[in-house]
Formats: structure tokens, C-alpha cells, sequence
């Protein structure tokens, strides 16, 4: 095979299947090879569902024969446990629904299919994706490629490590607490949670909830790739209304406010009042947009406009507790009266204008995933009473969840793009956060520090 297909883009792997330098048949089976010689240590495909994706590769290399081409046509893939699959087990890692197997197929899913992407299975997740570690007792443990004895990341963190390993080119993930960025950020790959409503969620929903509902405020689904511009492709599969708004309603997204570095304007956040940071994560994010600005790119270290990180995380945490608990899941409190909840709800538009302001005066903020690298495995299940070590200080675990929630409480598109790695080897990536709509911003600017190296 010409191509060296664990690096291969996805966009790379549909030119070369459009242009019959390799059958999907080939690709099929590299994948499935990788996945066979590796994954006993990793363990991040955890659903395998090789018999009939084979199938589709050969239906795939069919249609290419008779000069069909769609933008994924033949190129494998895997996607995140929580999705519904038709076919196959969504258990979200509970135990009491080991088996279970959904009545429809997740919007997603579908679409990614439609666009001719060959679904190898389904990748591992926490319970209930409540973690920054992927393990459960329905699948066990899934390690970081990249150090086996460290976190790939949660609760997409069977998707990232199945792209550092080189399994599949591209992955299907969801976040509402970090849940593309930090696996994106351990395992050295690019992921994108969009703004929120963006992509449909239907079907990725634990097993209680069988019939597609309201969409649950603050969580997205969204893509991880190799490549910032496999992130634009699956954008442009993925985004846009189904079900009933899909009658009427059609997406225009705007394109980037910058094409190159030297459009760019910029504001690096490296503190934030309830979360640490470890230095090294810090010298990364420096160095990632002192490369843009040499570049040409417009950079500030301060903002009088900036939103007050520390009351919107008391509203995100307030929002999160409810969203999570929902159904009486284990762990979590009570829910708050029902005016308390749309007076949240309200609160996350007034933050989502105070956003809006900054993003008059800059395009994006440049920030940390999250205030450390891929952390050692422990035994600590419950995360709320975890600790993690950052500059050598014994910090609350569950803090960090204040770095990702700087975009997801108001809705806002942020990418996660490789940026560099620490003096001991680990990856680290940068957030790039961007204005409510303008997904192709963040994911451009990603593109420029894929590009600048």
C-alpha cells in the first residue's frame, strides 16, 4: 500500500481511494491489523464490529468502481461508545446495561455513514462518561498510546487513543466537561467541540432514555481527527438541524475571521481564580502564540473585557450537577427548583454576550485544555475526592474541570490543537476558543499551529 496509512489524513485516505491508489478493502484490513497487533495493551476499541464493516468495504470499493465519491467514501473510522449504533451494545460503561442495544441509530452516525465512512466499532468510555480516565466494568481500562501507564484521557478517551495509535484516522466524540479537548490534549491529536446545538446529539444517550428528547443544555458531540483539516471535513458531515427542524431550517456557517496568521487577533488566558496550572503546560501555550504572533498574528496578554471566570464556573458546576444527576444517576445532588434552573439558563445567554464583547476585540482566545498533562493511572474512582499534583502541590481533581468550562458554559465552539510536549515527552494542547457560531475560526487557527509545527 503506497499510502502510510497510520498517519494518513482522512481527507488524504478519500483522495487516494477516489483516485484508486487503495480499495477500502486495504484500508479495512490495515485497520483492522493495527487494531489486532495493538489494542491488547490499549484497549481502546472496545465494541468490534469487523464483519460488517468489511462489508461496507467492499459495498464502498463497488460504488468507487462505478465512480461514485462522497467525502468519506471507504475510509475507516470508530466512534464513542455512548452513540447509538445500530447492531451494537451502548452501555455507556454501566454494568446494569451490559447488552443493552438501542432501537435507532444516532443522527451522527447515520450521517457519517451516509458520507461513506466504514464504522470499525465503537471506542471505550468511564461510567456514565464522568471521568478524565476511560475505564468501566463492562470494558475495563484503556491506556494512553502514548505512556500505557497513563490516562488517555475522558470520557472520549477510547477515541483519542484509537487516533494516536493509528487506528482510524477520525473519531466521533462528545464533551460537556472536556470530553473531546482533555483526550485530544493527553493523547497529541486534534479535537473540536462545537457550538453548542451545532451538531445534533440525538442518540447519544444513556440506555434509560430510549427515544430522542430535548437536547441537554451544555453537552455537544463533535469530532476528533489527526488533522485540523479532518475537523473542518466532519464539520461539514456532521453540523446542521435533523428531526423536525431539518424541515425548514438550513446552516450557513461563516468562514474564518483569519485564513493566516497575520488576520489574527488574540488574547492568551494562563491563570484562572479556581483552577492551577502546571508551568510546563503554561511554557506551551506561551510558545504556541509567540509562533502565531511571529507569524504575524495580533497577540494581547489582557482584557478588560474578559468574562468573570469564577462566577461563570459556579453557574457551569450549578448547571452541570443537574444535567449529570438527571434520572437520579448515583453521586450527585438533588435537583434545584425549577425557577433556580431557567434563572441558570438565562444567566448562560447574559455570559454568552459578555463573550460576544471581547470577540469585538479579539478572534479567539488561546488557553490550557486543562492545568496538567496525561496524568499515572491510579486506583481513585471517585473523582470528587481525587487530588492531582501540579507544580508539586496536591490539588482537588475536580477544579480542573474550570479550564474546559470556560467554553462550555456559553455554548462556545473551542478546539483542542497539539502545541507542543513536556520536557519529560508528553503532549500538550492548546484551547482555542472562539465566538458562538464561528467554528471555522477556531478550527482555522488550529490549522495555522498544525502548519507553523
Amino acid at each position: 500500500m503506497a499510502i502510510d496509512y497510520p498517519t494518513a489524513s482522512a481527507r488524504a485516505l478519500a483522495a487516494a481511494l477516489a483516485g484508486r491508489e487503495v480499495s477500502a478493502l486495504e484500508l479495512f484490513e490495515a485497520a483492522v491489523a493495527r487494531i489486532e497487533a495493538m489494542d491488547g495493551e490499549i484497549n481502546a476499541v472496545v465494541v468490534r464490529d469487523f464483519e460488517r464493516a468489511r462489508e461496507a468495504a467492499r459495498a464502498a470499493d463497488a460504488a468507487l468502481a462505478r465512480g461514485e465519491r462522497a467525502p468519506l467514501l471507504g475510509v475507516p473510522m470508530t466512534v464513542k461508545e455512548s452513540f447509538h449504533v445500530l447492531g451494537l451494545p451502548t452501555t455507556w460503561g454501566l454494568a446494569e446495561f451490559k447488552g443493552w442495544t438501542p432501537p435507532y441509530e444516532a443522527t451522527g452516525v447515520a450521517r457519517l455513514k451516509a458520507a461513506g465512512a466504514v464504522i470499525l466499532g465503537k471506542t471505550n468510555i468511564p461510567p456514565y462518561l464522568a471521568d478524565f480516565q476511560s475505564e468501566n466494568p463492562v470494558y475495563g481500562r484503556t491506556r494512553n498510546p502514548l505512556d500505557l501507564g497513563r490516562s488517555p484521557g475522558g470520557s472520549s478517551g477510547g477515541s483519542a487513543a484509537a487516533l494516536a495509535a493509528g487506528y482510524v484516522p477520525l473519531e466521533f466524540g462528545s464533551d460537556i466537561g472536556g470530553s473531546i479537548r482533555i483526550p485530544a490534549h493527553f493523547c497529541g491529536v486534534f479535537g473540536h467541540k462545537p457550538t453548542w446545538g451545532l451538531i445534533p446529539p440525538t442518540g447519544q444517550a444513556p440506555p434509560p432514555f430510549t427515544e430522542p428528547g430535548e437536547r441537554p443544555r451544555l453537552s455537544v458531540v463533535g469530532p476528533l481527527a489527526r488533522t485540523a483539516g479532518d475537523l473542518d471535513l466532519a464539520l461539514s458531515i456532521l453540523a446542521g438541524p435533523d428531526g423536525d427542524d431539518a424541515k425548514a431550517y438550513r446552516l450557513e456557517l461563516p468562514p474564518p475571521r483569519a485564513t493566516r496568521p497575520g488576520q489574527a487577533r488574540l488574547l492568551v488566558l494562563d491563570r484562572h481564580p479556581l483552577a492551577e496550572v502546571d508551568d510546563e503546560i503554561v511554557a506551551v501555550l506561551h510558545n504556541a502564540a509567540e509562533r502565531l504572533e511571529r507569524a504575524g498574528a495580533k497577540v494581547v496578554r489582557a482584557s478588560e473585557r474578559l468574562p468573570d471566570l469564577a462566577a461563570a464556573h459556579g453557574l457551569y458546576m450549578q448547571l452541570l450537577l443537574t444535567i449529570m444527576g438527571r434520572g437520579g444517576a448515583p453521586g450527585f445532588p438533588p435537583p434545584p427548583d425549577a425557577h433556580v434552573w431557567l434563572g441558570g439558563l438565562d444567566a448562560c445567554v447574559h455570559v454568552r454576550r459578555a463573550w460576544a464583547r471581547l470577540f469585538e476585540e479579539v478572534d479567539a482566545v488561546l488557553a490550557p485544555p486543562l492545568g496538567m498533562a496525561a496524568y499515572v493511572l491510579g486506583d481513585e474512582r471517585d473523582i470528587w475526592t481525587r487530588t492531582i499534583a501540579i507544580n508539586g502541590a496536591e490539588t482537588p481533581f475536580v477544579a480542573q474541570l474550570a479550564w474546559p468550562a470556560i467554553a462550555t458554559l456559553p455554548g462556545l465552539p473551542s478546539t483542542c490543537a497539539p502545541a507542543g510536549r513536556t520536557t519529560t515527552g508528553l503532549p500538550v494542547g492548546v484551547q482555542i476558543i472562539g465566538p458562538h457560531l464561528e467554528d471555522r475560526t477556531t478550527i482555522a487557527l488550529a490549522g495555522m499551529l498544525e502548519e507553523l509545527g
